[in-house]
């Protein structure tokens, strides 16, 4: 914190050093508010926005779109509010009639302590939460000012809170647009209503950027460029399942070769080409040629509406021969608009998107929307423990082969005598990966696993 703090002090006395007032203390010059109608007003050389019922998310935005920048501001939130710095975003009338979209620097006073992470305002939604990140979690001040610094630097974006790195992100979804400061909407919720937000010492700095770095600790690295390993991720372990090219890796489910039909590989994505909604009855499951034991998996899938797919693991196709093969399921699903989602064995929602297909119905989905991209991860531990997460969310979690597995696997359709011929159902000790045809078109993209030890 000294040292964070000794670096402002030591940018500011130098007049010529290339920092630049965003905000002069004195009225809303150089902004335009979008969106919602919440008040700004400045008040004792602060921006103050306020909250009101029955309006949506309303920002106070730069009449200038910015790049590469470092960004600092101090910030004051109510702490019965969350609210957020936009950045590097857009309002455009052919995208959701104008509504802000972009990065967001969060603030979120909540117990969550998310504070400092970076969401995909009406796009992808969270793309850095704090869940991961102790130290970050506990820098932000729930009754006093914080200093928050965005180093915004070709496709590497770091926040800094209070001298404490929160964000680490690789991206390259925005590469130029407008900062806002935003008062998040408050429904109808007396509680409330005409509670402030406020920010000052709001300054950019937009040349020799790399020299004026933060120095310190970096939180976890996330990397969100498509079909790409970063370089601390190769160190890590990291390995590509799909470069967005080719299919090297892959075959079809029970065959030799990848299908000669039903697939394509496009505009960097794996894509399942839609046919009659049926299961695995024209191209036909992919499968990873290796096998996995434990692991943690990332996948980005994008659904058109209705569809159905599934990503399954520890995949063995000993039971059949053709059809689709036999694993435990992370299921991909519009639970809005096809069947599957109101079918299930035993288990309600079991069938719905992010649950462990007909056993484990998911809990706590953020979907980011039909047409959308949506991060699915996997992870499963040497000890069997496994977790599903859904955009930066945990949906559920269970142990591979415990009593409770079990029970479960006898409650559902994979009870069935065919689905355990070789073993107990879901129980191999290792397996293929597997993205499944299920007749509907599914985009999948930056397919990428660590091998767990």
């Amino acid at each position: 914190m000294l040292a964070f703090t000794a670096l402002i002090g030591l940018c500011s006395c130098q007049p010529n050093d290339g920092w630049q007032k965003l905000f002069n203390g004195k009225d809303l010059t150089g902004f335009k508010q979008l969106n919602g109608e919440a008040p700004y007003r400045v008040e004792d050389g602060c921006i103050v926005g306020t909250s009101v019922k029955g309006q949506p998310n309303s920002f106070l935005a730069t009449e200038q779109d910015y790049g590469d920048f470092i960004l600092e501001f101090e910030a004051w939130c109510d702490p019965s509010l969350n609210s957020g710095v936009q950045f590097r975003s857009e309002s455009r009338a052919d995208y959701q009639n104008g509504r802000v979209h972009g990065y967001q620097c969060e603030m979120d006073p909540s117990d969550r302590a998310w504070s400092g992470g970076i969401y995909d305002e009406a796009r992808r939604g969270w793309l850095v939460t704090l869940t991961h990140n102790p130290a970050g979690q506990a820098a932000y001040k729930k009754t006093d000012w914080n200093t928050f610094r965005i180093e915004a630097i070709g496709n590497n974006i770091r926040i800094w809170l209070n001298g404490v790195n929160t964000a680490n992100l690789y991206d390259e979804e925005t590469a130029k647009g407008l900062i806002a400061f935003q008062v998040h909407g408050i429904g109808n919720d007396d509680s409330k209503d005409g509670k402030e937000i406020k920010w000052r010492n709001i300054r950019i700095k937009t040349e020799n950027l790399e020299a004026e770095r933060m120095q310190g600790t970096l939180a976890p690295e996330v990397n969100r460029i498509p079909n790409t390993l970063t370089e601390a991720e190769q160190a890590d372990g990291w390995k590509l399942l799909f470069d967005g090219k080719s299919t090297e890796g892959w075959r079809g489910a029970h065959k030799e070769h990848f299908p000669e039909s039903g697939w394509k590989v496009e505009d960097g994505q794996f894509i399942v080409l839609k046919t009659d909604g049926s299961e695995s009855t024209h191209g036909g499951d992919i499968v990873t040629k290796d096998e996995y034991a434990a692991f943690e998996l990332m996948v980005e899938f994008k659904i058109t509406a209705g569809a159905n797919s599934g990503i399954k693991y520890f995949v063995t196709e000993a039971e059949k021969k053709s059809g689709s093969a036999y694993g435990v399921e992370y299921q991909v699903l519009d639970d809005k608009l096809h069947p599957d989602a109101k079918l299930y064995t035993s288990f309600e929602g079991s069938r719905t998107l992010a649950s462990l297909y007909d056993l484990i119905p998911a809990k706590n989905k953020r979907f980011n929307g039909v047409g959308q991209w949506n991060q699915a991860i996997v992870k499963v531990y040497p000890n069997n423990h496994v977790e599903h997460w859904l955009n930066g969310f945990k949906t559920l979690e269970y142990e591979r082969g415990s009593e409770a597995f079990r029970e479960a696997v006898k409650g559902s359709k994979y009870a069935a005598p065919a689905y355990n011929e070789h073993g107990r159902f879901g129980e191999a000790a290792q397996g293929h990966i597997l993205l499944q045809d299920h007749g509907d078109e599914v985009a999948f993209r930056s397919i990428k696993i660590k091998e767990l030890k």
